[in-house]
């Protein structure tokens, strides 16, 4: 079959008609891939968004589980006011009624301000603040162990964190009118970890 000039004005519609549906199909096929193109980078952003969440939701978990396995540490470190501000009347009465139980013949003590711990070596405290209130002792001792029963005392029966630096303990000047035998010269730290978040 062949078409010859003539045959145009016949076919013209069916030409035109055959073009329009080329080109709409070719818009239909460009507009698709579009589409598809929009719709890959669309799924790529959710499935961000869904690691991301998936991640977040696993750290959240996880501090929930840290949480549970510390909170009680934690409470039981507020209660015996080792977080927090400092409780130097605590303290002050603590170490009074110490000296009521006669663990030693007799003690006297000092207590300085409160400054800034670093532990060596550096350590990050993370969101908490480390502070120390340097205190010196001077024991009265019968005999050697009455030290050591007067600082598991002092660990146990009261509030806080007391970390003992030093002692050096002498032998007493003999003298008729007093019992002390030993005299011991120690010092050490009560520490605070005050948490930044609360007031």
């Amino acid at each position: 079959m062949t078409f010859s000039s003539s045959d145009l004005p016949h076919i013209r519609w069916s030409l035109l008609t055959f073009l329009i549906v080329l080109a709409v199909s070719a818009s239909a096929i460009f507009l698709i891939q579009k589409m598809d193109d929009s719709a890959q980078r669309t799924k790529k952003a959710v499935q961000l968004q869904l690691n991301e969440a998936r991640n977040k939701y696993n750290a959240a978990r996880d501090d929930r589980d840290n949480l549970s396995t510390y909170a009680a540490e934690y409470d039981a470190w507020v209660k015996h006011k080792v977080i927090g501000d400092e409780q130097r009347l605590d303290l002050l009465e603590g170490l009074e009624a110490l000296r009521k139980q006669n663990r030693v013949l007799d003690f006297k003590y000092t207590i300085a301000p409160q400054l800034a711990y670093t532990p060596a070596p550096a350590a990050d405290s993370g969101n908490f603040d480390l502070k120390q209130s340097g205190m010196t002792l001077q024991l009265q001792l019968l005999h050697e162990e009455q030290l050591v029963t007067f600082f598991d005392t002092l660990r146990h029966d009261m509030k806080g964190w007391f970390m003992l630096d030093h002692c050096s303990v002498e032998r007493a000047a003999t003298s008729t009118s007093s019992a002390t035998q030993l005299k011991a010269d120690c010092a050490g730290n009560w520490l605070t970890i005050k948490n930044r978040n609360t007031k």
